[in-house]
């Protein structure tokens, strides 16, 4: 079953766009292999032009596969995470609690996306975390943070030791759980989770072939200053995520819908 709410035509436009680009970006995702059955999340907040400033989210259905989302199925719901729209889909409440609690504490948490991919979550179950030992571990020196597990995320009071652990860090592994990222857009956050992800297979990869060489830390500080996809004035993943939209496109575009 798809749930259809009301046409484009009778939605602010700068709602439908955000719609658009992210059940793109489900789809960039389902593209990519990042997907758990119908579990997880992306999540981004709409804009002031839409809610005059209070704070409303658009997340995925909760039954549907990425491959099956679309910009007229995503539901529009509050910071607790009531539905704001007669979606027949429901809300996974464990989903939105991580989410809830970084968009409304962390002002440029515009977009949140998390995973459970079996080398991010491998990493992530490691003591020794991210290895600082690859080209893609090296973009990501000292912007990364890490959350101990405390079970499934549904628990309101876990939400001070979580925001404690990110701080202003944009990509976080949840230990024993997976990988998480959020950005002032969707196309950061969206490079910023591509990139921790790479580095994670590198070093799945690499685990079975004996001892890394380590990637000094002069060297990994000046990786991360001269990475230039972080900076808004290149685009800050616009021209990463626009290509894989056209891959999208040219699969099937019926996340449009």
């Amino acid at each position: 079953m798809n749930a259809i709410l009301k046409p484009a035509s009778s939605m602010h436009p700068d709602e439908w766009q955000a719609r658009v680009q992210l059940a793109a970006c489900y789809r960039i995702f389902d593209m990519l292999g990042w997907t758990e059955m119908i579990y997880n999340h992306i999540t981004v907040r709409l804009p002031d032009s839409v809610t005059g400033g209070a704070k409303l989210f658009l997340i995925n259905p909760f039954g549907l596969h990425y491959s099956e989302v679309t910009a007229s199925n995503l539901l529009k719901i509050d910071v607790q995470g009531n539905k704001l729209d007669d979606n027949p889909w429901p809300v996974n409440p464990a989903g939105f609690t991580v989410h809830s609690a970084i968009h409304e504490n962390i002002p440029d948490a515009h977009c949140v996306m998390h995973t459970h991919t079996t080398n991010g979550l491998a990493v992530a179950c490691t003591a020794a975390g991210l290895a600082q030992n690859n080209f893609y571990s090296a973009q990501l020196h000292g912007l990364v943070a890490y959350h101990d597990f405390e079970g499934i995320t549904i628990h309101a009071d876990e939400t001070p030791r979580l925001l404690k652990n990110i701080g202003d860090k944009p990509a976080v592994i949840l230990r024993n759980h997976g990988l998480l990222s959020w950005g002032r857009t969707l196309p950061l956050a969206f490079v910023r989770l591509w990139t921790l992800q790479r580095a994670c297979d590198v070093q799945v990869a690499q685990a079975a072939l004996g001892p890394a060489m380590p990637v000094p830390e002069h060297v990994a500080a000046r990786t991360v200053a001269d990475s230039f996809q972080w900076d808004q004035k290149f685009g800050a993943g616009q021209d990463v995520f626009d290509a894989l939209v056209r891959r999208v496109d040219r699969i099937d575009d019926s996340y449009k819908a």
